[in-house]
């Protein structure tokens, strides 16, 4: 049986469109403006894999034109429900053609890697987003931590699938969101470090810096691994500078 995106779904469209910055959600957000604003320069910006809009809103209010694109027709209609006013399409796979090449300051991308099976599909997708950026541009990726699909969370539970531990990359794991109506299993695709390095080189695609965000005793929820486990890991990116031709040396 091949890998369902859960997120194709009328029903799951509604209950993720309820979500904002909850919980263990909150540390893959918290962190992102003063990452943007030390890594991007201007303020053209795609959110590829928009979902319901949270985080093209989230673009929007820090200042952003953005676009959201998504593969799910489900979730964009709800997102243009929730924000009429914004600018989402649908989109197809690696389909970028509505968009002009080298032209964008920013691609951001939030828990979208984590439902793109195989290496084949992701390097053929961070390429095709890596034809979108400007020469300074920025690709920020955040994605689930190996970690997230084998210990408890605030807004996560793992503990109905010991499976999870034996799981390789590219392998399917399974998690329950605790804090949405629709307690239906998510399955992702587990994806460590190392593979996502060489995504990424693979993508043609140099790693500028990688966050692991922790959480504080200090902020208003209940953490049960956060402030010591990263469940969330975000990247950033940008096209590899090709090397310059060697000069011949000139004779007198």
């Amino acid at each position: 049986m091949g890998f369902f995106n859960v997120y194709e779904d009328a029903k799951r469209a509604e209950a993720y469109s309820r979500l904002e910055f909850p919980g263990t959600y909150y540390l893959a957000y918290r962190d992102l403006p003063e990452i943007i604003f030390e890594h991007v320069k201007g303020r053209i910006a795609i959110d590829f894999g928009c979902g319901a809009g949270r985080s093209t809103r989230f673009l929007q209010k820090l200042g952003f034109s953005v676009v959201g694109v998504d593969i799910s027709e489900d979730m964009i209609k709800k997102a243009r429900e929730l924000d009429s006013k914004g600018d989402y399409r649908l989109t197809k796979d690696d389909d970028f053609s509505q968009f002009q090449d080298y032209a964008h300051d920013l691609v951001l991308s939030v828990f979208t890697f984590d439902n793109i099976p195989t290496m084949e599909n992701k390097v053929r997708i961070f390429r095709e987003l890596g034809r979108l950026l400007k020469n300074e541009g920025r690709i920020i990726s955040v994605v689930s931590s190996p970690e997230i699909y084998v210990h408890e969370w605030t807004s996560f539970s793992t503990e109905d699938f010991p499976e999870n531990k034996r799981a390789k990359s590219g392998d399917v794991v399974r998690i329950v969101q605790t804090d949405i109506e629709d307690k239906r299993p998510v399955e992702d695709i587990i994806w460590t470090d190392e593979y996502y390095q060489e995504t990424y080189k693979r993508a043609g695609l140099e790693l500028v810096e990688t966050y692991k965000p922790l959480a504080k005793e200090n902020e208003p929820f209940k953490w049960i691994n956060e402030t010591r486990i990263a469940p969330w890991v975000i990247y950033v990116l940008r096209r590899q500078k090709k090397p310059l031709p060697h000069s011949k040396p000139r004779t007198a």
